[in-house]
């Protein structure tokens, strides 16, 4: 969709620098500090496929978060290290004022008719249609690209109390209507405010030190997802020491499992 938001902020030009890309934060997708993780690692993502030598299409893709991405521009340096018959290794790295702020590894890979089976079962909830639109506080700003609609464990309030779940089930899509691709799908792996927030009952210091989203689609099944809603679900699994993991699906529509994603977050009492 020429002239989305989304696309102006994964946007990459090319510098006179061989192998360098240069983008620009978009202050329709800022977070509490920086810009929204899942729009940086979409451009991680993003610089990959622009890549000449690039074969197939995302198998997995891991950011991790080494330090605040600063308002303005910024530097992608991509590099392949591997390519074997059926996949192909990257490295990447976000840089600025002449450090490192993001690190990813991705592999992409060409898919083949083989075999196949979802042992993850697809949650039986209401239609999207059937949940008013709720959403997270205003001061998220990226938060209000996305019809968010909770199923459960929506953003706890002031007086919610700690809950016994640290679940949180909902529909997403985008407001505009742009249809799932990679970098969108790679946005949406990272929609989930801190479980942390739910068991303790209310918002306090937390983010995403690393994002690891392993696709199991491709270009022709994103396609038919289109711009409808995806089912997104995501639980922890540990608190302990001032870190959790979080474990989430995002499922199309149509039931198909799109992705899966794992990561790992610091919390402060």
């Amino acid at each position: 969709m020429p002239g989305h938001t989304f696309d102006e902020a994964i946007a990459l030009d090319t510098t006179e620098a061989k192998g360098v890309l240069r983008g620009h934060t978009s202050p329709e997708w800022a977070n509490m500090v920086g810009p929204f993780g899942g729009v940086t690692a979409a451009a991680l993502l993003r610089a990959v496929q622009l890549q000449p030598d690039r074969i197939g299409e995302p198998v997995s893709l891991t950011v991790n978060f080494a330090a605040p991405v600063l308002d303005g521009a910024f530097d992608i340096v991509a590099k392949a290290v591997r390519t074997n018959r059926t996949n192909q290794h990257w490295v990447v790295e976000l840089w600025q004022e002449g450090s490192v702020r993001t690190n990813a590894t991705a592999v992409f890979g060409t898919r083949r008719d083989t075999w196949s089976e979802t042992e993850q079962v697809w949650p039986s909830v209401p239609a999207p249609e059937d949940i008013a639109p709720t959403g997270l506080p205003e001061i998220v700003v990226w938060a209000g690209n996305y019809d968010m609609r909770y199923v459960e464990g929506a953003v706890p309030g002031q007086d919610s109390g700690p809950a016994e779940s640290s679940t949180t089930t909902l529909w997403a899509r985008d407001k505009q209507g742009r249809a799932l691709d990679f970098p969108a799908l790679t946005a949406l792996s990272d929609i989930f405010y801190p479980r942390v927030y739910l068991r303790r009952g209310g918002m306090s210091p937390a983010g995403t030190i690393s994002l690891t989203t392993y696709f199991h689609t491709d270009g022709d099944e994103l396609a038919a997802a289109g711009g409808d809603f995806a089912l997104c679900r995501a639980r922890a699994n540990r608190f302990s020491r001032g870190y959790f993991d979080q474990s989430a699906e995002i499922w199309s529509r149509s039931g198909e499992l799109l992705a899966t994603t794992h990561q790992l977050v610091y919390f402060k009492d």
